[in-house]
């Protein structure tokens, strides 16, 4: 597809976004699973729910675009996703294997805050106050995923893998 607007743009990085969650729909209960911390487990389970709410808040920004919702593979999750399987399958001890995994998943938020900030802000100038709403939703829900995550490292996990 030709980029020829703002508004072409912002198809195509929803597009993107919706395909990097419904990645992370199939990867977090593999991280839930693999973490021997309960509380890093309740929170990688706490944001599945929450990304299966961001899928469904793409779907209906793209029913309110009159677009039927489509993906377009996100080379950038698929490739924090494999990092995150990486640590899964390393032999580590447990509290070692804990931070990494914490190490892992804020990679993951801080690029999907990035994604979700910049479709807001192309929401804002396109002068679509619904779909900006809905993309404030999520990225504030992005941004209380990784700060749990960084005080779930700071309070104890990183300390234990020293």
């Amino acid at each position: 597809m030709e980029l020829e607007t703002l508004q072409d743009l912002f198809v195509e990085e929803l597009k993107d976004v919706y395909h990097a969650e419904k990645q992370l729909i199939k990867a977090l209960p593999k991280m839930a699973k693999a973490a021997t911390s309960e509380d890093l487990q309740t929170a990688f389970e706490e944001h599945l729910a929450e990304t299966e709410g961001h899928v469904q808040r793409i779907e209906q920004i793209f029913e309110l675009m009159g677009k039927k919702p489509a993906t377009k593979v996100c080379k950038g999750m698929k490739g924090l996703i494999e990092e995150g399987s990486e640590m899964i399958e390393e032999d580590a001890e447990d509290e070692v294997k804990d931070a990494g995994l914490i190490s892992a998943a804020q990679r993951v938020e801080h690029y999907e805050i990035a994604a979700y900030g910049c479709l807001r802000t192309y929401a804002r100038v396109l002068g679509n106050k619904k779909v900006e709403k809905l993309l404030q939703e999520t990225l504030d829900e992005e941004t209380a995923a990784d700060e749990k995550l960084t005080q779930l490292a700071e309070s104890g996990i990183n300390v234990a893998a020293a």
